[in-house]
């Protein structure tokens, strides 16, 4: 039971969205785009006051630079999925849309499909060696080792009064920073599921951007006029 429990985990935080979403669709949007502002603007706050502190006052935070480099993970991780749900990844669509309406809904939900594979493979790549490949691991179970082993980051750490007042080693643990791994690729599934049914309903077209053909078109208008 150990070894599936962050699987279990994954599931119970999806279901929660989904069920959570249906009745508030509006709240979840919000949330999604306040935890990306405040990941941008702690990113922006920090790196600017470490640079006023190192050369206005020859000081500064040690942590600073590892700090800021997981806060850009989380804010890609946690941001792949809001892309996904509101169509802004950028992809070529040049060519599907010259294809027939249903061709073209057929590569749109394989493209959606590849998405959530990706996704799966990266949570745990172990299910391939179902059709024969040769590989194990994924995101959950780098985070899972890391757990287990309880090894700290190189130069973040604990405030002193938190390792003494609630007995917390110095460093701040490997996986308290890569929690967002398992999180982030079962948010970017679970989109990719939800944009491949809205692709099946109509309620989309694609999972990618649908502006290079548009800009194409607009940039040729008088070419084609000719």
């Amino acid at each position: 039971m150990t070894a599936y429990w962050p699987y279990l985990a994954m599931v119970v935080l999806v279901v929660a969205l989904y069920l959570f979403e249906r009745r508030r669709p509006d709240t979840v949007t919000r949330i999604e785009e306040n935890v990306l502002a405040i990941l941008l603007a702690l990113i922006t706050v920090v790196s600017f006051v470490q640079v006023v502190a190192r050369y206005g006052f020859n000081t500064g935070w040690g942590g600073a630079l590892e700090f800021t480099r997981i806060l850009f993970a989380w804010m890609i991780l946690f941001g792949m999925s809001y892309g996904i749900k509101i169509g802004s990844h950028l992809g070529v669509d040049v060519f599907i849309r010259m294809l027939p309406a249903r061709a073209f809904k057929s590569v749109a939900l394989f493209g959606a499909f590849c998405a959530f594979i990706y996704a799966i493979t990266l949570i745990s790549s172990t299910w391939l060696t179902f059709f024969g490949a040769d590989t194990k691991g994924g995101a959950v179970h780098y985070w899972g080792k890391m757990y287990q082993i309880g090894i700290g980051l190189d130069d973040l750490r604990y405030p002193v009064w938190m390792q003494d007042f609630l007995g917390m080693q110095e460093r701040v643990e490997r996986w308290v920073a890569y929690l967002i791994l398992p999180i982030g690729l079962a948010l970017f599934a679970y989109r990719s599921l939800q944009a491949m049914l809205q692709i099946w309903q109509g309620e989309r077209q694609m999972v990618i951007a649908s502006h290079e053909a548009e800009d194409l078109v607009a940039e040729n208008k008088d070419i084609l006029k000719d």
